[in-house]
C-alpha cells in the first residue's frame, strides 16, 4: 500500500496575451480551474498506475474543497486520511503570458495546517514493506516526523524534493529514496553540475556518503538514478510536449507505484518515464495522468 502525505490544492489559471506591469490591469482570454497540489497529483498517478493509495492530507470547508478532491475520488483514491479544517483549500494563482512566462502565487490554506501529530496519524496504520511518498509542499515539522514515523516502523519513504526549500537538503538526508530533478539535485550535492559524467560522480560520491536511493529526472531525457552502487538510467517516448506540467508528478506516482508492487528500480523507473512522457501530450496536471494501459 502506498501513502501520500501532501499537499492538495485548487489552480486557478488566467491567460494573457502578455503579463501585466506592477500596478497595471490587463485583458486575459481564458480561464480554468483544475485540481492539483503536488501530493493529491503523485497519489492520482499512483492510482492510475494500479496501487492502492491512500491520501492524507487537509482541505478546507469552502467551495474548493469537493472539485480538488473529485478526480481523486472519481480514481479509487482512498480519501479516509484528508480532514476538513476550517478556513480555505490550498490555492495556486497562475497568470499566464503569450510568451509561455507565468506568474504564480500559493496560498497553502488547509495545507500550512499539517503538522507532527497528522505525519503519525497518516503513518499510524501503515507496516513494513509499505511506501510512504512525500513531497515539500506541507509544512517541514510534518514532512519530518512522517520521515522518523516511517522509518521507526520500516516503511519505506520517498521524498520528492519539491519545490525546492530551504529545509529540502536537510530532509532529503532523512528518506530512503530521493527524487529531484537537476536543479534540484544540484542543491542537494552543493555544487553545481555541468555534464553527464560530473552528474555520475557526484550521484556516486552522495550514494557513498548516505546509502540511500537517487533519482535525478532530467526532462526529455528520462531519468538516472543510483542504488546499491549501481547505476540505472530509463529514457522516455520520443514526443512533442503539449504540456509538461504534470509529468514530474506522473513519474514520482508511478515510480513508487512500481516499487511498491516489487518491480525492481529499473523497471520501475522504465514504466515511470513513459507514464512522464504520456504526461506530457495532454493540457494540465491530474487530467494528463495516464492509465496503466495507456503504459502498455
Amino acid at each position: 500500500m502506498i501513502t501520500v502525505f501532501g499537499s492538495v490544492n485548487m489552480d486557478l489559471t488566467a491567460t494573457a496575451n502578455r503579463l501585466p506591469y506592477p500596478g497595471e490591469t490587463v485583458g486575459g482570454n481564458g480561464f480554468v480551474t483544475a485540481a492539483g497540489g503536488k501530493g493529491a497529483n503523485q497519489a492520482l498517478a499512483a492510482c492510475r498506475a494500479g496501487a492502492h493509495v491512500r491520501m492524507a492530507g487537509a482541505v478546507g470547508d469552502d467551495d474548493f474543497a469537493e472539485p480538488a478532491l473529485a478526480l481523486l475520488r472519481e480514481g479509487g483514491v482512498d480519501l479516509g486520511g484528508v480532514e476538513t479544517v476550517a478556513g480555505t483549500t490550498g490555492i495556486a494563482v497562475i497568470l499566464v503570458g503569450g510568451d509561455g512566462e507565468n506568474m504564480i502565487t500559493v496560498v497553502p490554506g488547509a495545507n500550512g495546517t499539517l503538522q507532527a501529530q497528522q505525519a503519525e496519524d497518516a503513518i499510524a496504520e501503515m507496516t513494513p514493506g509499505d511506501t510512504v511518498m512525500l513531497q515539500l509542499e506541507i509544512p517541514a515539522i510534518a514532512v519530518e516526523r512522517a520521515l522518523n514515523c516511517a522509518r521507526e516502523r520500516g516503511v519505506r519513504s520517498i521524498l520528492n524534493v519539491a519545490p525546492l526549500t530551504e529545509d529540502a537538503v536537510r530532509l532529503g538526508r532523512m528518506a530512503d529514496i530521493v527524487v529531484a530533478n537537476e536543479t534540484e539535485f544540484e542543491l542537494l550535492a552543493g555544487t553545481e553540475i555541468r555534464d553527464a559524467e560530473a552528474r555520475r560522480a557526484t550521484l556516486a560520491a552522495l550514494h557513498a556518503e548516505t546509502g540511500q536511493t537517487f533519482v535525478v529526472t532530467l526532462g526529455g531525457e528520462g531519468a538516472i538514478a543510483i542504488e546499491n552502487g549501481r547505476f540505472f538510467s530509463a529514457s522516455g517516448l520520443a514526443i512533442e510536449p503539449i504540456d509538461t506540467v504534470g509529468a514530474g508528478d506522473t513519474f514520482c506516482g508511478y515510480l513508487a507505484a512500481g516499487l511498491d508492487a516489487g518491480l525492481s528500480l529499473s523497471d520501475a523507473m522504465h514504466r515511470a518515464a513513459v507514464a512522464g512522457s504520456l504526461a506530457c501530450l495532454k493540457a494540465g496536471a491530474q487530467t494528463a495522468v495516464p492509465l496503466a494501459a495507456d503504459i502498455r
